[in-house]
């Protein structure tokens, strides 16, 4: 029983990175179509960002306060910048240039060219000497391969669109679903380069996020830390690039809705399991499961939202896929090797320190085994 609990235990372990991840796959789903939905209506992209990162703030900062008050390291100003830069990248670049491609095309293409974040992450892990790539192990091969096809089919979905392909329920929804105002308007190639924009703001982020932890091992106070300094800069942005004050206006309708969830699901608890699992895994595990997004936000905005799906955007999401995992196979061979290499040296001294409790007790009965002593001749002495 001790032994079926223990490997039970540790199977448990080994698949909490899993867990987290895959549940996070539906968090962004959901987020997806609830946030396209706010934008049909006609909420401004920016004030979105910006209520979405205050609503993180306000519920991730008091866990940060109370939990890690005796563990939060001292902000100094190099780390100060990289939080600094952490807001710039996460919340205002890659957000913005996200919902304004997102605006252009659809939750499936936009979830579908965003695959495009591990093979991305790969190269300025490369860049920044945090993947290590020889050419001669497999792994390393299938890792430069899955970029490779990963790019192939982002560019093959972002040039050819091809037809639509009509599912057996399409003609049903689309006759009840939410009407979409900006599909005759849609500007593909414009926001597929936004979306690209956006993908490479992301994968910069997930960099500098493992760099920072590394400092600043705190996870929910550097969470909250950077929610709060995207708040800030997006206000500035906002203020620059919407001169209306009408658009700040927020009610008890989807926007609202939109801009909570994203907050809290997917900029509070995302950017938290995020690196507690980059901690032990790195960046390139951690953006390996945006393909299962892309699956579940398919499904759910062909219900919902009756968006249609192109051939060119099924071709290129398959190569993305494949490429994927790719990429995912050889960060798995690469963890095996490296939880072998951490093995090793334990078993060595281990068996050394058994070798030497050997000795010892070998020393012990050497000395303790009594001398055998040569037998006892009496002689007598001749009779006088």
């Amino acid at each position: 029983m001790d032994g079926n609990s223990g490997c039970f235990g540790n199977f448990i372990q080994r698949s909490k990175p899993y867990i987290a991840m895959i549940s996070l796959q539906f968090g962004y789903a959901g987020m997806n179509i609830i946030t396209k939905v706010s934008l049909n209506r006609g909420m401004s992209h920016y004030v979105l960002v910006v209520y979405r990162h205050a609503f993180a703030t306000a519920v991730i900062a008091p866990f940060a306060l109370i939990l890690e008050r005796k563990v939060r390291p001292k902000i100094t100003f190099p780390i100060f910048m990289q939080i600094f830069v952490l807001g710039l990248l996460g919340p205002v670049i890659d957000q913005n240039f996200y919902y304004a491609g997102l605006k252009f095309t659809s939750p499936t293409f936009s979830c579908a060219l965003s695959n495009m974040l591990p093979a991305m992450t790969f190269v300025m892990a490369v860049l920044c000497r945090m993947e290590k790539v020889d050419m001669k192990k497999v792994r390393c091969q299938a890792k430069m391969v899955g970029t490779i096809v990963t790019v192939a089919g982002a560019m093959l979905m972002t040039l050819y669109k091809g037809h639509v392909i009509n599912f057996f329920w399409s003609s049903h929804i689309r006759t009840h679903s939410v009407p979409d105002t900006a599909a005759t308007d849609k500007d593909w190639l414009k926001g597929s380069i936004l979306l690209i924009f956006a993908t490479l703001a992301w994968s910069s982020f997930f960099i500098l996020q493992a760099v920072t932890l590394k400092r600043y091992s705190a996870q929910l106070s550097l969470t909250s830390l950077v929610c709060f300094m995207g708040t800030l800069q997006s206000i500035v942005v906002t203020f620059v690039m919407e001169h209306k004050s009408s658009v700040w206006t927020i009610g008890w309708d989807m926007n609202l809705l939109a801009a909570a969830y994203a907050g809290i699901v997917s900029s509070g608890i995302a950017y938290y399991v995020q690196g507690l699992v980059m901690q032990k895994r790195g960046p390139v595990f951690v953006t390996a499961f945006s393909p299962l997004m892309m699956i579940i936000v398919a499904i759910m905005g062909s219900f919902i939202l009756a968006e249609k799906i192109y051939l060119g955007g099924v071709l290129g999401a398959i190569l993305i896929v494949i490429g994927l995992y790719s990429v995912l196979w050889g960060k798995y061979k690469e963890y095996q090797e490296k939880e072998a290499e951490a093995i090793l040296p334990e078993a060595i001294k281990s068996n050394t320190a058994t070798a030497s409790d050997v000795q010892s007790n070998m020393a012990v009965a050497v000395i303790t085994v009594p001398v055998p002593q040569p037998p006892l001749i009496v002689t007598h002495a001749p009779n006088a």
